[in-house]
């Protein structure tokens, strides 16, 4: 077998794998998230602003790849819920900025408690040095795609405009 075509066959059996654990993950810690009164994209919104205090909605919605009103609709949830309150920005009072309150600590840690079971769960019986070679293999393929992405996006800036359409002859 040639090395294309065992690159080729890896490449199949990769994409659907990565595709099922990702599902799986998200699956056991949707349930886990309803256990708590809570949801996973609540639980997001909630370590995202713990690593990045004062995110706007906006910016909250680009990181989280979902439609600004979807944030908000969670944040509203989790202001009344006492966990997030919103602050306006001092440079321009139209934008929100979303804060941590108090009250998220105790449902921070035990999101982090179930991500442990999670990571545990997920990671059991894995050699260590199987995993960190995976790991390895993991942030460079996402290395490679976000590279990839800005090569399109860079190469598409650069197009010319889409040629006129072409028009039906006149008779």
């Amino acid at each position: 077998m040639t090395r294309s075509n065992r690159r080729a066959n890896l490449g199949a059996d990769v994409l659907p794998l990565l595709y099922d654990v990702a599902r799986h993950m998200r699956t056991h810690a949707d349930q886990m998230a309803r256990q708590h009164g809570t949801t996973r994209a609540q639980w997001l919104i909630l370590l995202r602003l713990e690593r990045q205090p004062d995110l706007s909605q906006n910016e909250l919605a680009c990181i989280a790849e979902v439609a600004p009103i979807t944030v908000a609709r969670l944040v509203d949830r989790l202001e009344a819920a006492g966990l997030v309150k919103r602050c306006t920005d001092p440079e321009d009072r139209r934008i929100w900025r979303l804060r941590l309150t108090p009250g998220a600590a105790p449902i921070l840690r035990e999101i982090k408690r179930c991500r442990a079971k999670l990571h545990e769960a997920m990671t059991r019986d894995i050699d260590p040095a199987a995993l960190e070679a995976t790991l390895a293999g993991l942030r460079k393929m996402k290395s490679n795609l976000s590279i990839g992405r800005l090569d399109e996006d860079a190469a598409s800036s650069k197009q010319t405009a889409a040629p006129p359409r072409a028009r039906g002859r006149a008779t």
